[in-house]
């Protein structure tokens, strides 16, 4: 009796194992088309980009020089280029970390208001983040332009004259780069006001009801209620405004290509002009450390918004 006993549980557990298997089994099929299309086009990427950093190739010869270490040292120690183009893209963050921002909170602010035509302003404000970049690009180069551009057309009808009257916005050093910081903020401002409008929309009426009732105003409801249950979408928004603009390319190369002599170039400009010229390893290494800054930077800022949210 014991004994069949025995074989009974150690059957039943065989067969309870083979059915958890077959389970797992088929649990994993599912996602293995999705892991499948991760691996190569997501993990063998990244793993060759590393690859290719510690060696030389121009894309064509079948064999790569190994250099180790090189590229990293020269781009640390002998590439001011780089870096300047990286503290060109640090400008234009702090642009759209700040004026973009704070007008796209003041526009979800106003439209989450009971005001008449709200979703027509829904629409106009997300409008610009669809278009095309390098259209848009296109058409701000138009804008900007120092002979026929219409910029220069309405300031002069306004009345402006002096060395401005004629003034090439993205051929000057003093004004490229914050010319083109203008121009994407326009073109960013609708995901910001959407991310903020949704944040809005989701804290619920009755706290402000029982703010008014307690005799808060709009800057106190403002103060102790909006802003601290915004605070993970203040943290989304800037990690997505930080990753976005760093990242700018399209904007830059259809309206100035860097210029001038390099005063709007950013780290993908720069990556780009290499890998033009047939140095693929070192425009790889580029990359690689410009994507370690940028990991560093969001990493800070999840911990910033975390202990914020704890304040």
């Amino acid at each position: 009796m014991v004994s069949y006993s025995l074989n009974f549980l150690i059957s039943f557990s065989a067969k309870l194992s083979m059915d958890t298997r077959k389970s797992h089994l088929e649990n994993f099929s599912f996602i293995l088309p999705a892991l499948i299309f991760f691996c190569v086009f997501s993990v063998y990427p990244i793993l060759k980009t590393f690859q290719l950093s510690v060696y030389t190739w121009d894309g064509i010869a079948p064999v790569m020089k190994f250099v180790g270490l090189a590229h990293y040292k020269h781009i640390f120690l002998n590439n001011p280029v780089f870096w300047k183009s990286m503290g060109n893209a640090g400008i234009i963050t702090l642009m759209a970390l700040t004026l973009q921002n704070a007008v796209a909170l003041l526009l979800a602010l106003i439209v989450n208001k009971n005001i008449r035509g709200k979703h027509i302003f829904r629409a106009i404000f997300f409008l610009p983040p669809i278009l095309s970049g390098i259209v848009v690009g296109l058409i701000w180069k138009w804008i900007y332009d120092g002979n026929y551009g219409i910029l220069n057309y309405w300031l002069s009808r306004l009345g402006i004259s002096g060395q401005y009257a004629n003034w090439a916005w993205l051929s000057e050093i003093k004004t490229a780069l914050i010319s083109v910081g203008i121009v994407h903020i326009w073109k960013g401002l609708g995901y910001a006001f959407i991310l903020f409008l949704a944040g809005l929309q989701s804290i619920p009426e009755d706290v402000y009801e029982a703010a008014r009732i307690d005799g808060a105003d709009e800057w106190a409801q403002f103060k102790h209620i909006t802003a601290p249950l915004l605070v993970p979408v203040f943290a989304i928004v800037s990690i997505l405004t930080i990753l976005g603009t760093m990242q700018i390319f399209d904007l830059i190369y259809s309206m100035t290509r860097g210029g001038p002599a390099g005063h709007t170039s950013v780290p993908i400009t720069e990556i780009y002009e290499y890998m033009s010229n047939g140095e693929f390893g070192y425009a790889t290494t580029m990359a690689i450390v410009f994507g370690l800054v940028l990991f560093i930077v969001s990493i800070a800022q999840i911990r910033i918004a975390k202990k914020m949210k704890q304040v």
